[in-house]
């Protein structure tokens, strides 16, 4: 490995991944709702928080909606 690298004659280049970054929120969710994610996700031998988002994403790809009405 060198001592010194010359980064001077290098070309700029953007990031190619940047629309694929996640973007952090803060979401209130009940500890049940979080203990069956974190349970499933350590059956599963995945971060708890990968588990939601990849949740998250198929209800979004697949257009899922709630039948629910709230009341007023």
């Amino acid at each position: 490995m060198r001592g010194h690298y010359d980064f001077s004659k290098m070309k700029g280049e953007k990031n190619p991944y940047t629309k694929q970054l996640k973007q952090p929120v803060t979401m209130r969710l009940d500890k049940p709702t979080v203990a069956y994610f974190k349970s499933l996700a350590e059956e599963l031998g995945m971060p708890y928080q990968s588990l939601i988002n990849l949740y998250l994403r198929d209800c979004a790809l697949r257009h899922k909606r709630l039948d629910l009405k709230w009341a007023s």
